[in-house]
């Protein structure tokens, strides 16, 4: 399977992807010779795209925006074909390492199938209990020195003053909602956010609670 991807568009333009190890780097060039180029971390992806008019897009696991869009078939069926399919099993395996998961190990609705039928203990009848994830400061304050080195402190300033906030206090509810409405607030950042800063994944989460 190809690990790279060129499109052209007759109006929008070129776009060339490329998976490389735990990202895909993405160029464009528009009709008027405008370039730009941007990095999409793996891990923050939806491994099944959605087709949004005459584009596939894969969507961030925290909010569902499309953060990485291609053209339906192009450059032809059989090489978008292979590389949708490549991109999906890396994205998969990416998440799956960022989980703490095994590669391959089935995840969503799969993750259900049984072989055999589980051996349930017929007197516990009541769901496991469930705990707050732990947030560590010092993943936060990492996250925080990441996104300062790549996008600067002015572009993003209330959504890092939020995460300052939360390191000082990893457990407190209030820290953690304001750090949720300043990265809605982000609007087209949230992708470059996420792209630079993917510990960002599990402090957004919209199951913030694990299993006991």
């Amino acid at each position: 399977m190809t690990s790279k991807l060129v499109q052209k568009h007759l109006l929008k333009g070129t776009q060339e992807l490329e998976i490389m190890d735990d990202a895909v780097n993405v160029r464009t060039k528009s009709r008027l010779g405008q370039e730009e180029s941007f990095t999409v971390m793996l891990a923050v992806l939806n491994s099944e795209p959605v087709i949004s008019k005459s584009m596939l897009e894969f969507t961030s696991r925290v909010n569902s925006e499309p953060l990485l869009s291609l053209f339906l078939a192009k450059p032809n069926q059989q090489e978008f074909n292979a590389f949708v399919s490549l991109l999906k099993q890396k994205i998969q395996d990416e998440f799956s390492a960022f989980a703490g998961l095994k590669p391959g190990m089935p995840t969503g609705m799969e993750a259900n199938v049984f072989e055999e039928a589980p051996d349930f203990d017929e007197t516990e009848s009541a769901p496991r209990p469930k705990k707050k994830k732990p947030l560590r400061a010092e993943d936060i304050a990492t996250t925080i020195e990441q996104l300062k080195m790549h996008l600067g402190a002015d572009d993003i300033a209330p959504f890092l003053s939020a995460l300052e906030a939360l390191q000082s206090d990893p457990d407190s509810d209030h820290n953690l909602g304001r750090v949720m409405d300043e990265f809605r607030d982000l609007g087209p950042r949230q992708g470059a956010v996420l792209a630079y800063a993917p510990y960002l994944i599990a402090v957004l989460s919209d199951d913030p609670y694990e299993n006991l």
